[in-house]
């Protein structure tokens, strides 16, 4: 392990950090958190109760209660709230918020999405702004995302949903109903330009 700046360095005791890990300063690691060799963990990172493989860059991030694989690329500003299940080669970039997912091989959230009680298969794609609709007011619901599924940007998931294998969803749309195998889905009024006067 390498410290940039032991003195500004928070590392509770009982952490465990492997070989070749790099800590820069500002970073707080808490509670039962084990790091795995040669990761890299930039300033204004907070890690606490949570596991994290070998080979993962972490950009100024938040991560609870979670579970990251190995050659992952964290942030910046993700918020990995608890319960998360993250594995392996694996984008959760700039300004997204996961909260009890899975999320598997290969797949991208590249940025400014929020993702609740989801599973997500392999080799997913989620456009920038999308959401999971995963609360009515009263319960929590799951939306299953299976492989090779792309999303595009603005979408509104709402839960309970399942999008199969290879369906795509069109920008912007609003999605209540079941995707099915390599079906497009385009869920959003049509455009209509007028006059003005």
């Amino acid at each position: 392990m390498k410290l940039i700046d032991k003195n500004n360095t928070y590392i509770e005791d009982g952490v465990m950090i492997g070989d070749n890990t790099t800590i820069y300063p500002n970073v707080v690691i808490e509670g039962t958190t084990i790091i795995g060799d040669n990761c890299t963990i930039y300033s204004g990172s907070v890690i606490k109760d949570s596991k994290i493989g070998h080979n993962n860059v972490i950009y100024s991030s938040y991560i609870m209660d979670s579970e990251i694989g190995n050659n992952n690329e964290i942030g910046p500003y993700a918020n990995i709230r608890s319960h998360n299940i993250i594995r392996n080669n694996i984008k959760v970039g700039a300004f997204v918020e996961l909260k009890k997912c899975e999320i598997n091989d290969h797949s991208k959230i590249p940025h400014l999405s929020y993702l609740g009680d989801a599973k997500v298969g392999s080799n997913v794609n989620v456009g920038c702004g999308v959401i999971t609709a995963n609360y009515d007011g009263k319960n929590k619901h799951q939306t299953v995302i299976k492989d090779n599924v792309f999303i595009g940007c603005n979408s509104n998931l709402v839960a309970p949903l399942t999008l199969h294998d290879g369906c795509f969803i069109g920008a912007g749309s609003t999605v209540t109903d079941d995707v099915y195998e390599n079906q497009l889905c385009l869920a959003r009024s049509r455009q209509v330009n007028k006059e003005m006067k």
